[in-house]
This record gives C-alpha cells, structure tokens and sequence, in this order.
C-alpha cells in the first residue's frame, strides 16, 4: 500500500500531506478505491480536506464500476462533517452513485440525521425519492427518525399524508420483532441467535438486532429508531390535525420517558392549544393514579401560558401530594426542612443522606418544579424550595432553573435556599443557583459576597454567571474574572458568552473596550 494510502488509514493527517508533496497524486487508487472515497468513508474530515485542496475531485466515482461516491460514503456512515467538507468543495447534494442511490437517499434511511441536515443546508432536494421510489419524508418516518423529519419538514418536504399514514403504522408495533422477521426472512432457515440492544440516542431509542451463527460468530444484523408517535404528532401538527387529548397522552405515556421525543412532541402539542378541553384533560391527569399519568398533567399544564391563575393551585396541590410521598421527594415526609440552610442539604449544599429521589420520585418532581417555575408566579415560591433538598441532582438544577427571574426583592428564605444551591456538589446545581442569585432584584453584602465565592469554582460557566451577577452590582471583582474569562476560556464556550454579554453592565467605558479587546488565547 502506498504511504498515501497507510496515513489515511492511520488517520494520520501529517503522512498524508507528506505522501503528497513527495508525489503521490490526490487521485490515487488502490485496490479499485480513490483516496478520497476511502478518506470519506473512515471519517477523515481533516485529510478528506487536504485530498480536496491538493486536487481531488469530490464528484469522481470509486469502486470496481467507478459507482460509489465519496459523498455517497460518508452519507452511508453518517460523517456529518466529511459530507460538509465535500459540499462545499463542489460536490452535487443529488449526484446519484450506482443503483440510483444518492446521499440523501442513503441518510435518511440509514437514521443519519445530522447528514440529512447538511446535505439540505447545501441544497439537496428534499422530495427526491429514493431507488424504492419513497419520499425523503416518508422513508424518515418508517426509519423512525424524529430528528430527519424535523429537518425534512423545516426545508418543505412534501407527502406530509403519506409520511403521516407510515408513522402511524408503526406506532405501538413491536420494533425489535419486526426487525427481527426481516432479518430471517432475508437469511432463510439457517439457525441464528438473536441478540438485541436498545441505544438511547437522537431523542428516541434505536433498537439493534444482530444475528450471531451457531459458533458465536457475527452473521448480519439492522437496526430501526422508535419515535414513530412523535414523528405523527409532528405531521398531524404540521398538517392541522386536531388528535384527541387521551391519544396524544397515549403516545407519551406508552414511551414512559419524560426526556424522549414521542413523550416531549406530544406534550409540545398539547400545550400549544391553549382551549379548556386540553386543560381540564392536564387537570384530569394531574389526579391520576400513576406517577407518569400526573407528570404528564403538571407538564401540559406548565405550557399552557394563558392558563397560569388556574393551574397554580392545581400545581401546588400536586407538589405538596409528591412532597408527602414516602420515599419519593428526598425531602422528608411533607417536605419540612431538615436541619441547615436548606431543606435536605447540609452545610456546603450536598445532599443529605435519606432514602428516595430515584425514578419513582425524581419524574413527578421535575414535572411540577419545571411546570411552577413556567407558570412563573411567586405564589409556587414555598413548592418551589422544598424541592430544594431533593436527593436528584436534577431536580435540584429544575429547582434552580424555575427559581432564575422569580425570586422577589427581600425573600430571605429564596435567597438562602439558593445560596446553599450555589454550593451544591453538582456543577448544573452550582451554574443554575448562581444564574438565580445573580437575577435576585436586590443588591446585598450578603448577595455580594456568595457570588464572589463563585469565582473560585472548577466550573467556568459558574464562574462567568458569578462575574455577570457582579458586574450588575457594580462590584470591582467582576473585572478581573471577566478578563480571565475573556482570555482563558474556550474562544465557542458558554462561559466566554456569558462573559462577553455582562460587558453590557460595565459603566467605566475605558474598563468596558479593554474588556471587548480581549482576545482568547490560542489552545
């Protein structure tokens, strides 16, 4: 094998760029495969780049027939950032390679979502059906790819109707089997085992089911994504149908996961309502007899903005009922305080050892805290820091998160339950809480002081919500952590934005132009 060749298969940028200058052509073939094409397929984005600028031509086919594309190849791996080097170096978003397929065709059916992204940033045709004759829209829903369908829909896919009929089709269809009688079908009747994997990724879940042959050894194996509920949701939204409240709550509840889309995309619709029906149906299930069915109520109710006044006291009773659970809130048995600062915490914010704050008690925890802290009424104040002490780090963060913007001018107790947050062994705790401190509406020695104990914290985002708090007090120790923060921290991190949008708060206009001057060192 050439040098070319060995750097690109050791992913060694530097043996490549010297293989070129020694000679080797950017258009060098070995074993039938152009060097761009094997570069694309092993996710080479740096060297895909320099084979690019030496010469190659991203259009040019590989293979035996001179039919598979570097576009194509990436596209098939889902190398986002390859199929991004290749597109802005000329190549056809719709160039098809042997068999009619083309990058597209092959991302959207194989769950890519991010390539299914770049390929129609760039220009790809988003009804362009594929060599099966599917849609881009509808082949996404029968992969079940709620990220592909999102992308598809935001560029003007059309077959809404069909994409809709695919997606209900597969709703509540056991995903694993159906995978399964295809790979057998495929393979006849030779003995396998069946080994199946659930992957937690892209907002759903992607179930992977390999054959392995009677001596262990790996036979084929396909894969398909889950979010078929959340992807009709997002066409029946899209196309103006009006779905019954309980089929909706169906389809979050039969995914059982507050952080999945088929549970998020359903809530999301719900809420966007705003009509009686939908909240005395949240109100219904805020009553519910399981945890689920009540976290799915406090969540609708949360989104229903204009419907605040009526479901604060429905929101409060539901925590007060999730606070008395035994075992389920980690903060004791009607959420009375335990001994320090805060409910459940101790003396430098971590948890206090009691029982709970597992599933059981974290999901209607969350539901409610985020639902009060979107209703935003200062009433949900006394809810709000009795979830303080939770034993989830989570729930603490929500805790935080609901509190930023909410705490009035003079609530001592507001201001010490997230003055012990702010020191919580949680970095997410620590970030929130200080956020919260910094939008409390006072200026106080006291305030004062527990942001400057932040500018020590390991976690720069702390930091830089510290330095923001400061500064809009006008305290002097805001410079230096903003000077540090504007040089040292990472050039694309929050914490630099952060820093650089409390500049807005220094009044000294010659401290303030240093400030925007400071450039970021080189890492």
């Amino acid at each position: 094998m050439s040098t070319l060749f060995n750097g690109i298969l050791d992913g060694d940028v530097d043996a490549v760029v010297r293989a070129l200058r020694g000679g080797e052509p950017a258009e060098a073939v070995a074993d039938g495969e152009t060097a761009l094409y094997r570069a694309a397929v092993a996710d080479e984005a740096a060297i895909v780049r320099v084979l690019l600028a030496a010469g190659a031509d991203p259009a040019r086919g590989s293979g035996a027939e001179g039919g598979d594309l570097p576009l194509c190849g990436a596209a098939c791996g889902g190398h986002a950032e390859v199929v991004r080097a290749l597109l802005a170096a000329g190549a056809h978003p719709d160039q098809e390679e042997v068999y009619g397929f083309t990058a597209m065709a092959w991302a959207v059916r194989l769950g890519h979502a991010e390539t299914v992204r770049v390929l129609l940033e760039h220009g790809a045709d988003p009804d362009r059906p594929g060599p099966d004759g599917l849609p881009p829209l509808v082949a996404a829903a029968r992969r079940g790819s709620t990220p592909s369908v999102r992308a598809l829909l935001e560029h003007g896919a059309g077959g809404l109707e069909d994409a809709l009929r695919e997606a209900r089709r597969w709703i509540g269809v056991d995903i694993a089997g159906a995978v399964l009688r295809g790979l057998l079908e495929t393979h006849g009747s030779e003995p396998y085992e069946a080994v199946v994997r659930r992957v937690r990724e892209d907002g759903g879940i992607t179930v992977v089911v390999d054959l392995l042959r009677e001596d262990g050894a790996p036979g084929s194996g396909n894969e398909q994504q889950t979010g078929h509920a959340a992807i009709a949701t997002l066409l029946e939204t899209a196309l103006g149908v009006r779905t019954p409240c309980e089929e909706l709550a169906a389809r979050a509840l039969r995914c059982g996961d507050p952080d999945l889309d088929d549970w998020t995309e359903a809530v999301a619709a719900l809420a966007s309502r705003a009509d009686e029906e939908t909240f005395h149906a949240a109100a219904a299930w805020c009553a519910g007899d399981t945890i689920l069915r009540r976290s799915l109520g406090a969540s609708v109710l949360g989104g229903l903005d204009t419907f605040g006044s009526r479901s604060l006291p429905l929101l409060r009773r539901l925590a007060t009922e999730t606070l008395s659970t035994p075992g389920a809130s980690g903060v004791g048995a009607a959420g009375s305080p335990a001994s320090g600062p805060v409910a459940g915490l101790g003396a430098a914010g971590s948890p206090a050892s009691r029982p709970g704050g597992g599933e059981g008690g974290r999901e209607p925890a969350l539901a409610v805290v985020a639902a009060l802290g979107r209703v935003g009424d200062a009433a949900g104040l006394p809810e709000l820091l009795a979830f303080a002490g939770h034993a989830d780090a989570e729930v603490r963060r929500a805790v935080g998160t609901a509190l930023t913007g909410l705490v009035p001018a003079g609530h001592a107790r507001a201001v010490d339950t997230l003055l012990a947050l702010s020191r919580d062994h949680d970095s997410g705790v620590r970030d929130w809480a200080t956020l919260a401190l910094a939008e409390v509406p006072e200026d106080t020695p006291v305030l004062r002081e527990a942001l400057a104990a932040r500018l020590d914290d390991p976690d720069p985002d702390v930091v830089a919500e510290a330095a923001r708090g400061l500064a809009m007090r006008q305290d002097p120790r805001a410079t230096e952590a903003l000077a540090a923060l504007l040089a040292d921290a990472t050039p694309d991190g929050t914490a630099r934005d952060t820093a650089l949008a409390a500049l807005e708060f220094v009044r000294d206009e010659r401290v303030r132009r240093r400030l925007e001057w400071t450039t970021p060192r080189c890492r």
